[in-house]
């Protein structure tokens, strides 16, 4: 089991701010600016972004050198256009204001052949040109590794199974990379709350506002400082969230070597209410604005995109139960089962509908009332297994 841990830091200054919001923040802290979804301008193969990536890309990828040689994971993360490698040790991680590329390298029983699976992973503050960057780098590592990868679209906190079992678990961070506890001062670290709740099948462990309203007795929480860690196990808090929350505690303290950490377990039964960890807690509670998008309507729906006719048509075919009688290898088939996207793409079809075959896609869900689901794209003679399992349903 997969623990997705989201770890919300309160609102700092972004590295991405505009001139406005720079000159805004002498004054004050300003919220990142969450990613918008429904914006209309992200197909962006064959805009000016395209064009600049091109000319970052002019002299050759340096990233991909050592991309796909041997079994294992390997992670990008995108910064000004360019493809930067991600700290080994930091895998697993993930910052909400930035954009990355993971590559999973594996091979099949009883055969030798390397196979690939690269996702593009947006975090929900990415600007929209890291997140066009890392969408064009991916089809570009696709084409290095001359078009083997399925290629993958993965949305922070709406991450597919398969992008899940890299990792032992997945850590949501607030900001950009350069604000993580390396790169700041610890006086200026900003605390952060984490809540633990579960069991030992599946424990949910996410950041929520540094408020004391939010704190329940049933769990544990854990109010990280930067050079000292608290832990406060609820009277009713179980075995499993304690021992969770005291490995987070330990893993937290190793990744500061070097510098003094001072970690401290508060049980709540046993604490007088002018302790110290209460007066580091917020008053007043902080409203959730993040947006959930659900499709109203959960039929399965496929389309078809063919310039047969001598130009780009995007057709509805079906709704309902698909078959694999329903694809035809001429064309791109883009299957939407409201839960993932898979984009299929016929062993004949030209080059100018496999091009655009994620563009559509990508469009078609920004118009969808859904457009946050995981979207797989692969040959028709790779298809992957929730493909397989979608319409053999």
């Amino acid at each position: 089991m997969v623990h997705v841990i989201y770890l919300k830091q309160i609102p700092s200054i972004s590295t991405k701010n505009t001139e406005k919001e720079q000159s805004a923040s002498m004054t004050g802290l300003i919220k990142q600016k969450q990613y918008d979804w429904k914006d209309s301008n992200l197909a962006l193969f064959g805009s000016d972004l395209e064009r600049q990536v091109k000319k970052e890309s002019a002299q050759g990828e340096k990233a991909w050198a050592k991309a796909g040689q041997k079994v294992g994971v390997q992670i990008w993360r995108i910064v000004k256009f360019q493809v930067t490698d991600w700290p080994k040790e930091d895998y697993g991680k993930f910052y909400n204001g930035d954009s990355y590329i993971v590559l999973n390298t594996y091979t099949e029983d009883g055969s030798d052949q390397l196979l690939f699976d690269v996702h593009f992973w947006i975090g929900k503050y990415s600007t929209q040109d890291e997140y066009g960057t890392a969408a064009y780098k991916t089809v570009e590592l696709d084409t290095f590794l001359d078009d083997v990868p399925v290629q993958h679209r993965e949305v922070q906190g709406h991450e597919s199974a398969l992008f899940k079992s890299y990792f032992k678990a997945i850590t949501i961070l607030e900001g950009g990379a350069d604000s993580g506890f390396r790169t700041v001062k610890p006086e200026e670290y900003k605390p952060r709350l984490f809540h633990f709740h579960g069991d030992k099948a599946h424990m949910e462990v996410k950041q929520i506002p540094r408020c004391r309203s939010r704190l329940d007795s049933n769990d544990v929480y854990i109010l990280d400082l930067g050079l000292t860690i608290y832990q406060w196990n609820g009277n009713g808090a179980n075995v499993n969230e304690k021992t969770k929350a005291m490995q987070y505690v330990q893993t937290l303290a190793q990744e500061r070597t070097g510098k003094a950490i001072n970690k401290e377990v508060l049980d709540e039964h046993s604490m007088d209410q002018t302790h110290e960890f209460y007066g580091l807690l917020n008053e007043d509670d902080e409203e959730d604005t993040d947006s959930q998008y659900e499709a109203g309507d959960s039929t399965t729906e496929l389309y078809r995109l063919s310039d047969a006719s001598g130009s780009m048509s995007f057709t509805k075919e079906k709704s309902g139960k698909v078959s694999q009688c329903d694809f035809d290898s001429n064309d791109v088939f883009i299957l939407d089962t409201k839960a993932e996207l898979f984009v299929w793409i016929g062993r004949k079809t030209t080059a100018a509908e496999k091009k655009n075959a994620m563009t559509y896609a990508h469009t078609y869900l920004m118009r969808s009332d859904h457009p946050l689901i995981p979207v797989s794209c692969f040959q028709e003679d790779k298809p992957t297994k929730d493909f397989r399992s979608a319409i053999a349903a």
